[in-house]
């Protein structure tokens, strides 16, 4: 099949308006009869990013650590193994722009360039008929959850945005816990084409209250960014909002935004501990440390002046880490606090190793977790965004 007659079968399959309302599984069948390919599974991750679970087809949950399927989805690359029933199975990435999704498994008696140009194809199409649907598709996320949701955790997930997003010139990722009983942290990220939003929030309290406030603090957040608000107004929105609808309620946070050309970085600290900056797989001591204004909402109407708006230069390949206390307070089995040294140093040996981005917070959380005996003591909520020069 050459590349003309695969281009005209696709084209095909996505003119023809009945494709449209498929559900996942048979669109996955037909679009890959309409690509000439043997047969195709599409596994989609879980809340926490521990296995691989069947959307179609039937099979296991695969590990994504001890798995090829794994090793495709942790590097974002292409995997080839002998299959079971004969023939190979190729293991490919599904990513939404810089989202990872899962991968998808395509079946074939041989592999060749044409062949897997034709299942990047349908890996590409797949990742984008899966984030249009799960929004309101329920099957997708009941899916890939393997415990029931606290109500507080239902509500704050419903406003948190996709895990990761970027360009080619920078990348926003964030991992938090307990993924079924997170309550008051959270965190946000979008681009123009201009800038990078990015924030972390920490809301007094571990129950609905506080789960609320960060909600509020989010919406109140995104309303006056859509209205081209600056760092500042955009502060103030929430310092208003909580203070009017939830006057008994506070929430600490970063507000940040980055200039994706020049690598200007802006930030306002209310309450919350400080960025770390990671440069040339190093930290920068104190680099990012500022005197912090008060928690959003009531505490600052006690303030004597305006919120502070902090500044630096990024250089390409800088990393600004930020994260909730409960990500450094946690123990060890042993009793010992995971702490702040042991946290960035797990960052920095990654970066070394040229890890990933989203693949770096999903190792460090799950070894916040497992270093722990009876599980985390505060939610813990971790975002880091890395930019690279657009003339890099």
């Amino acid at each position: 099949m050459t590349a003309s007659t695969t281009d005209a079968l696709l084209s095909d399959f996505l003119a023809d308006p009945a494709n449209s309302a498929l559900d996942l599984a048979t669109a996955v069948d037909r679009c890959s009869e309409a690509l000439g390919l043997q047969h195709s599974v599409v596994y989609l991750t879980d809340v926490q990013q521990r296995v691989l679970v069947p959307l179609t087809g039937r099979g296991p949950d695969l590990a994504i650590d001890g798995s090829l399927a794994g090793w495709a989805y942790r590097t974002q690359s292409l995997r080839v193994e002998e299959a079971d029933s004969g023939g190979l199975t190729a293991w490919l990435p599904l990513v939404d722009g810089a989202e990872r999704l899962g991968v998808v498994a395509v079946l074939s008696a041989t592999l060749d360039a044409a062949l897997l140009r034709r299942a990047r194809a349908l890996a590409s199409l797949l990742a984008m008929m899966i984030t249009s649907k799960r929004s309101y598709k329920d099957s997708f996320v009941a899916r890939t959850r393997t415990e029931p949701v606290e109500l507080p955790a239902e509500l704050l997930r419903a406003f948190l945005p996709p895990r990761t997003i970027g360009t080619a010139h920078v990348v926003s990722t964030a991992v938090l816990e307990p993924a079924y009983e997170i309550a008051g942290d959270g965190f946000d990220h979008s681009l123009t084409a201009t800038t990078l939003h990015a924030s972390i929030l920490d809301s007094m309290g571990h129950d609905l209250a506080s789960g609320l406030a960060t909600s509020v603090t989010l919406a109140a957040c995104r309303n006056a960014r859509r209205t081209g608000a600056d760092l500042p107004q955009l502060v103030e929105s929430v310092d208003a909002a909580l203070t009017r609808w939830l006057p008994e309620q506070f929430c600490t946070g970063i507000l940040a935004q980055l200039d994706l050309a020049s690598g200007e970085l802006r930030w306002s600290n209310c309450g919350h501990p400080a960025p770390l900056l990671i440069r040339n797989r190093a930290l920068v001591p104190h680099a990012m440390e500022r005197e912090a204004d008060p928690p959003m909402g009531f505490p600052f109407s006690f303030a004597t002046g305006p919120r502070q708006v902090h500044q630096i230069a990024l250089e390409p390949g800088d990393r600004v880490l930020m994260y909730t206390d409960g990500a450094t307070e946690s123990r060890m089995r042993n009793g010992t606090e995971f702490g702040l040294e042991r946290f960035v140093d797990y960052v920095v040996r990654a970066a070394a190793a040229g890890e990933l981005a989203p693949e770096t917070l999903r190792r460090l959380i799950h070894s916040l977790l497992e270093s722990e005996s009876t599980g985390l003591r505060d939610d813990a909520t971790i975002p880091m965004f890395e930019w690279k020069s657009p003339q890099s």
